[in-house]
């Protein structure tokens, strides 16, 4: 009897586990920096590159790079989406209006921008929490170390992999994921 219900026990946790781990990108919802929703299970089928950016940061030169990538990649089932954060060191302190005029009068972003949200902390974002947490996501453990660090989500809405903030749009490995067939 005991071993019965031990087995049992283990089953139920293997699929509470496996059940947990099966979200995608399309379960999350999230809001433009226009302020209106946005249905994440919009981008299926879609590679999407998963960026949060902040405009006071060393790495801010980066947004001229992604909207390079943007517009090289948008027409082959690929897409950018920015979330800003204020998570390091205050260098995201606008509002959405603010930070969506900085984006487009800087380096012209037309890759969809979302509203500013946490990255880490007791306030994290339920799909950071996601992208960051191999419990959630089944795939990898990848803290936000920094403005611009980049998630690689395939086609089916899974994590795959993600580039630390240093790494360039046009990394080698960012580069060979996207045309990955």
């Amino acid at each position: 009897m005991k071993s019965t219900l031990l087995v049992l026990t283990f089953i139920i946790m293997t699929m509470l586990s496996n059940a947990q781990n099966s979200k995608t990108l399309y379960d999350f919802k999230a809001t433009t920096i226009d302020g209106l929703p946005f249905d994440l299970s919009t981008l299926k089928g879609k590679k999407v590159l998963i960026v949060n950016v902040a405009s006071k940061c060393g790495y801010t030169p980066q947004y001229a790079q992604l909207e390079e990538l943007y517009k090289k990649y948008s027409d082959k089932n690929f897409v950018i989406i920015g979330f800003p954060a204020n998570n390091f060191m205050g260098q995201e302190p606008g509002t959405n209006e603010e930070i969506k005029e900085f984006c487009t009068i800087k380096y012209q972003v037309t890759f969809p921008m979302m509203a500013k949200i946490s990255v880490k902390g007791k306030d994290i974002d339920p799909l950071y929490n996601w992208l960051t947490s191999k419990d959630q996501n089944g795939v990898l453990e990848a803290p936000v170390k920094w403005n611009f660090q980049k998630f690689m989500i395939d086609e089916n809405g899974h994590v795959v992999d993600f580039a630390s903030p240093g790494d360039k749009p046009f990394d080698d490995k960012i580069i060979s994921w996207i045309e990955k067939k």
